[in-house]
């Protein structure tokens, strides 16, 4: 019986390296693969995921074997959760027999929202990111990261205005290190209830009032964005550090306005 064509062929990657440094990440990025993901509602939702694949590599191994990266998603039957990511961590430092390693998935996300005054459904698309990442001799962590688009009304417009008041949309960054699982729709909440008002993918005549008007009566700096949103954060005891940012991509201006606050919480 003659044996496989790839008996003998070498495993270069798994020889000795003699130049003694160890190297912190190595590993796929920019990988797209289509992914099924548990929703707050315990329903799925089909994406599609940019995804960062790494461990850490000894001084005395020569390269990480990059083809088990795709063989652990190809694996995968189930829907993703964030308990599910943790145990895709276990599985990838175990078949690559890694004692440190992180998987970072950026997605669209989608949530249906109704419309305030009509209640027309439509959906709205955010950027997540979920990183799980396994430090040596530490306990595994995960961030969420969402961007979500708001509107932002100008305090100082609307002061010394005789009649309205020039607004613009914002995109608001939370990330956090949770302690405890925290689904995407809580954090794109907590974002759009402190803006001057969400916005929405489908609108009727008396929904656009509406949020014309929300807007209004709710006018806000850049930095009164990321100060109300900080003081949400600070609240969340399943949130163990966090950043907020807020980028308000101006109406009359050709620029930007900047704000960011991080922070820990005990």
């Amino acid at each position: 019986m003659n044996a496989p064509d790839n008996f003998f062929l070498p495993d270069v990657q798994s020889t000795a390296d003699t130049r003694r440094l160890a190297i912190q990440s190595v590993g796929v990025k920019g990988l797209r693969y289509p992914l099924q993901l548990e929703t707050a509602s315990g329903e799925t939702q089909s994406t599609v995921a940019s995804l960062t694949m790494t461990v850490g590599l000894p001084p005395e191994v020569k390269g990480t074997h990059m083809s088990r990266f795709v063989e652990l998603l190809e694996s995968r039957s189930t829907a993703l959760s964030q308990a599910g990511l943790f145990g895709m961590l276990d599985e990838m430092l175990l078949r690559l027999d890694a004692a440190s390693g992180r998987i970072e998935l950026a997605f669209p996300y989608f949530i249906k929202k109704k419309a305030p005054v009509s209640g027309v459904e439509s959906l709205l698309d955010y950027d997540a990111t979920l990183i799980a990442e396994q430090l040596a001799g530490q306990p595994p962590s995960l961030t969420l990261r969402v961007v979500a688009a708001v509107t932002s009304l100008c305090p100082c417009s609307r002061k010394i205005s005789d009649y309205g008041a020039h607004n613009q949309r914002s995109h608001i960054t939370l990330e956090t290190r949770l302690r405890a699982p925290m689904a995407i729709e809580e954090l794109v909440r907590l974002a759009e209830e402190e803006a001057s008002c969400e916005v929405f993918g489908l609108l009727k005549r008396p929904d656009e009032k509406w949020v014309t008007e929300r807007a209004y009566d709710n006018p806000k700096f850049v930095e009164d964005l990321v100060r109300d949103i900080a003081l949400r954060l600070m609240r969340e005891p399943r949130i163990g550090q966090w950043k907020v940012i807020s980028e308000n991509f101006e109406s009359i201006h050709n620029h930007s306005a900047y704000a960011e606050l991080s922070g820990t919480n005990d």
